[in-house]
């Protein structure tokens, strides 16, 4: 286990699918001039297998201890910036791992989420009603996010590029 060369990530990234960790995070990075970890990414490589894969096998349960160990590890490695899986704030530890981190939570509304995720197209009706669950798992977190969060960004009408600029501004204190 390597420790970190300064106290934890120079940013945590967090929000609901969709909102662009992902794609936001490998380009603030870049800006930072520091490196980029998915926690989501860790825990397929631990697993072996894509993380839906990982909760339709094995549980959402498997996959939240899974998860806490991934999330765990790279608050202690890694001295970049840092994507979290959208539910990783529910558990509290982790809640309280974040204190005093630079949290930057990306919002994104329903309609945004559900285009970006592919659930805004009319289809068959899927039982257990996958928008519906959407709606409510981002009515869940939501105030989560708003919480853990010492910056939040709104990603709806911004690509990666503009999302990434916006934080790495906030983050170095300097106006635009």
């Amino acid at each position: 286990m390597t420790e970190p060369t300064e106290p934890g990530p120079v940013a945590v990234l967090i929000g609901p699918p969709g909102a662009g960790k992902s794609a936001v995070g490998p380009l603030l990075a870049e800006l930072l001039g520091t490196t980029f970890r998915d926690t989501d990414a860790d825990i397929s490589a631990v697993a072996g297998q894509p993380v839906s894969d990982i909760f339709v096998e094995q549980g959402e349960q498997a996959f939240r201890q899974l998860e806490r160990e991934a999330v765990a590890r790279a608050l202690r490695e890694h001295a970049g910036v840092l994507a979290l899986g959208s539910g990783a704030v529910l558990d509290p530890d982790l809640q309280d791992r974040l204190d005093g981190l630079r949290v930057v939570g990306l919002a994104a509304d329903f309609a945004t989420v559900a285009r970006r995720l592919g659930l805004d197209r009319p289809h068959i009706v899927i039982p257990g009603n996958p928008r519906g669950r959407l709606r409510v798992m981002l009515e869940e977190r939501r105030p989560l996010y708003e919480r853990l969060a010492t910056l939040t960004v709104k990603t709806d009408d911004l690509d990666p590029d503009e999302v990434a600029a916006q934080i790495a501004v906030a983050l170095s204190g300097r106006p635009e």
